[in-house]
Formats: structure tokens, C-alpha cells, sequence
């Protein structure tokens, strides 16, 4: 039987954690706001208050409750936002994929989740060339539907890979407060902030942080040394 770590189960976000996209929500948000008519200015510190959370949800929110708007707002963001990713402007953060690497070495899987919709991630994966990199990807119609700040995409990574017995086994890590929330929610072991996206260590550490790091790159010491 496979000797089973304390932490052998890692669910990553991508933009802002292991993608560096250099700003292309607040573009591609104000890009689409912009070609429904909208004016931008009235939305952006909500739009960067909600980072990681899911999209469609962010957009309900701002059309109060109009779902036919609200879609029409969010498959606009998804096009625009894809666009910019077909443009080349986003890449790895530095030392990310040898991080994933390196967790992967040590006999862990790893599960990378995102607030966008699917097609938008697979385009990421694509550009990246990352659709070999990790076993299992989830964006949040792939956990019915709810995302970030809900657990539900970190549970789905919980019951379809079955790496680990006990859900304190899980390690998350994100730049958001709401990806430290998901993984509060979900009672992982370990929910690691990053300083390389959305959030500041302040806001990190108050929606339930372990641990702050200066980005991804680090995060294989700190699961090893978390190992019991």
C-alpha cells in the first residue's frame, strides 16, 4: 500500500499563482464592459475586491441579478480575456512549473483550479504549453457550477483524484483572499497566499492564510518541511 504523506494532495490557482497575466482581468474586464455600454470606472473595485472568484458570479453581481446581462457580460469577458491570452501576454511566474515539477517528484499530485471558464483555461494550458503538466484541471463548471470563495472546486480535487484520505492532507495555494477562504472552507491543511497576483499579505492572513510566501517557487520547501 502506498505510504500516504500529509500532504499529498496540492490545488493550485493559476493567474496571479503559478500564471502571471500582468493585469489582463482589469483589461479584459474593462474591455467587455466597454462593448456592452458600460462604464467601467463604477465596477473595477469590485471587479478587484472579488479576484478568483468565479466570473459569472462577479458579473451577476454587478447586473443585479439580470442572468441574460450577466452572461452576455461574462462570455464578453471570456472573449476578450481569451484574445489577450492568444496575443502571448501572459506567461509562467517565475519558477512555477519547475515548483509543480518538483511537488511532483515528491510523489504528490497536483490539481490546477481557476475562476474562468473552461475554454478560457484550456487556452491558458495551451499557450503554456501545460496540458501535460498536472493530472487533473478544474475550473468551476467542472465542480457544478460555484467558485471560489465556495470549497467546492477543492473538494472536487479531494474525490477525483483520491489522493489523500483526510482533507487536511490538502495543501491550497492562491493570490486571493477568496482562495484562501475556498480553502479554509474546504479544511485543508495547509492554504498558502502568494505575493505574486491580486492580494496583499494583510488581506491573505485575514481570510485564513497558514502561511504567506513570496510566490509559488517556495511552496515545495514548506509542503516537505510540513510533512509529518
Amino acid at each position: 500500500m502506498k505510504q500516504v504523506k500529509k500532504h499529498d494532495l496540492v490545488v493550485l490557482d493559476m493567474a496571479g499563482t503559478t500564471v502571471a497575466d500582468g493585469g489582463l482581468v482589469e483589461r479584459a474586464f474593462t474591455a467587455a464592459a466597454e462593448r456592452l455600454g458600460e462604464d467601467p470606472a463604477t465596477m473595477i473595485d469590485y471587479v478587484r475586491a472579488t479576484m478568483g472568484e468565479s466570473k459569472i458570479s462577479v458579473f451577476r453581481h454587478l447586473f443585479g441579478g439580470d442572468e441574460p446581462r450577466a452572461r452576455q457580460a461574462s462570455l464578453a469577458f471570456e472573449e476578450e480575456y481569451g484574445e489577450l491570452v492568444a496575443g502571448g501576454l501572459i506567461a509562467p511566474v517565475p519558477g512555477a512549473a519547475e515548483a509543480i515539477a518538483e511537488l511532483r517528484d515528491q510523489g504528490r499530485t497536483v490539481v490546477l483550479t481557476t475562476g474562468f471558464a473552461r475554454v478560457t483555461q484550456d487556452a491558458i494550458l495551451d499557450v503554456l504549453g501545460w496540458r501535460d503538466l498536472v493530472p487533473l484541471t478544474l475550473c468551476p463548471a467542472d465542480a457544478g457550477g460555484r467558485g471560489r470563495p465556495y470549497p467546492d472546486m477543492v473538494l472536487g480535487a479531494f474525490l477525483r483524484t483520491g489522493a489523500v484520505d483526510d482533507v487536511r492532507q490538502v495543501v491550497v495555494a492562491g493570490d486571493t483572499s477568496y482562495d484562501m477562504l475556498s480553502g479554509v472552507r474546504a479544511g485543508a491543511g495547509i492554504v498558502a497566499g502568494v505575493l505574486t497576483g491580486a492580494h496583499d499579505e494583510g488581506a491573505l492572513k485575514e481570510h485564513g492564510a497558514t502561511h504567506v510566501l513570496t510566490s509559488v517557487a517556495e511552496l515545495p520547501a514548506l509542503v516537505r518541511e510540513s510533512d509529518a
